[in-house]
């Protein structure tokens, strides 16, 4: 099902309009300099005015859909047909197709607005992180068109068995480092420690922190977490729903992978403010055993591994756990996004955490490549195989039920990962 081009959203939609609660906000820890006063130096002031908007609402510019049009939105949402008659499975099976867009993944959604907004603030310089590298290539696609320079901290245990994707940042103009790296004072301790430190998240966070506050010309931007980035990401649920209603269906299960939360929140929440009024559906954020933040503590933590951020309210395993590297590594991160773990915490969301050999989950994606044809990334392979995991309870149960499920990126970059883990 495809929508035309007049039909994408004009709006992204705020959840936090219809929460059950108030959003718990962040806090500043008991000791040190306040990190809530140096938040106006840490984010974008309108993604700032966005992070805590209770508007339902919030209209993106014309420059901005001028952007995702040219990124090839809206986006294919798609009936597994093939991948239903292989499983012989009564369950109807959709996948949205955020791997339709020029770098491969559903970051672009926030990456075209934040390096907008940035571009009309005055900044020179972007400064990120990255984990699988689907964020930080997004960014420096993003920043490229806008006319803007771009840092990525890049988690190492990804960095060094993915030289093309480092190519492929590299030509979009990025400078891109190994994190823990020696560009940064956050980065030079930890390698004081251990000079092949694998790297996390939430130390490659402190080093695009750090590196932004360094100059004035340059802000950090984040690929996941805060609410502005899964407010950006609505129009792929927005779009969904919208294909779904001119096809005269709803599902009754929407899947999605989590490692941070902007692609699980993108795709589930515009259905979640159906479920806060009352309608009956069932949300599953499929995970990793490497970082099962959805089964961690719900309590206040910093969002990165130095403690410069503000503490928010979320479900973690701890902001400076050690967690075994993966192929998935975009789902590496020790917290979930507070929205999503406010919903968590109050009922609406399920979740699921694969072992962390990934056999399971990359033997469902090859299952779905066979049937379907298209190859998701690593991450994206987690949502197969929920999705294909839910479609086998249906199969046994007899049950007809209609599965929706957001495969946030294409795997052509990852194929290494694949052929380890599978022995291809």
């Amino acid at each position: 099902m495809n929508l035309p081009v007049e039909e994408m959203p004009t709006h992204w939609y705020n959840i936090q309009a219809d929460l059950p609660e108030p959003l718990p906000p962040p806090k500043d820890p008991p000791t040190g300099p306040s990190r809530l006063k140096a938040l106006p130096e840490m984010l974008l002031s309108e993604c700032l005015r966005q992070e805590t908007s209770t508007e339902r609402w919030i209209p993106i510019p014309e420059e901005i859909l001028d952007l995702y049009a040219q990124a090839g939105r809206p986006r294919p949402l798609i009936r597994a047909r093939r991948l239903e008659k292989a499983l012989k499975t009564p369950a109807k099976m959709y996948y949205k197709a955020e791997f339709y867009s020029p770098t491969g993944s559903h970051k672009v959604n926030t990456a075209l607005a934040q390096a907008w907004y940035a571009k009309r603030e005055g900044y020179e310089r972007l400064a990120t992180e990255t984990g699988a590298g689907q964020w930080g290539t997004a960014l420096a696609y993003a920043a490229s068109l806008v006319g803007l320079k771009t840092t990525i901290y890049w988690v190492r245990a990804v960095h060094d068995w993915k030289p093309e994707r480092r190519a492929f940042m590299r030509l979009y103009g990025a400078e891109v480092h190994a994190s823990p790296s020696p560009a940064t004072k956050v980065g030079r301790d930890l390698l004081k420690k251990d000079p092949k430190h694998p790297g996390s998240l939430g130390i490659a966070v402190s080093e695009g922190l750090e590196d932004a506050r360094g100059d004035e010309k340059a802000i950090y931007c984040l690929g996941s977490v805060l609410s502005h980035v899964l407010l950006h990401q609505t129009i792929i649920g927005l779009e969904t729903k919208r294909q779904f209603e001119l096809l005269g269906e709803y599902p009754d299960t929407l899947v999605s992978s989590l490692g941070g939360g902007s692609n699980f929140g993108g795709f589930a929440l515009p259905f979640l403010a159906d479920a806060i009024h009352g309608k009956e559906l069932r949300f599953v954020a499929a995970q990793s055993e490497a970082a099962p933040n959805l089964q961690g503590e719900y309590r206040y933590d910093f969002a990165d591994h130095a403690e410069l951020t503000p503490m928010l309210k979320m479900y973690t395993l701890g902001h400076t756990k050690e967690m075994r590297p993966i192929k998935g590594d975009g789902l590496r991160y020790h917290g979930c996004a507070p929205v999503l773990s406010l919903l968590r915490h109050l009922g609406y969301i399920d979740t699921i955490a694969y072992p962390a050999d990934e056999k399971h989950v990359f033997s469902r994606a090859r299952q779905f490549v066979r049937a379907e044809g298209f190859l998701p990334a690593p991450e994206s392979a987690y949502s197969v195989a929920c999705a294909i995991d839910e479609a086998e309870k249906a199969k046994d149960s007899g049950e007809k039920k209609t599965i929706a499920f957001n495969i946030s990126g294409h795997g052509f970059m990852d194929m290494p990962g694949y052929s380890e883990v599978l022995g291809l």
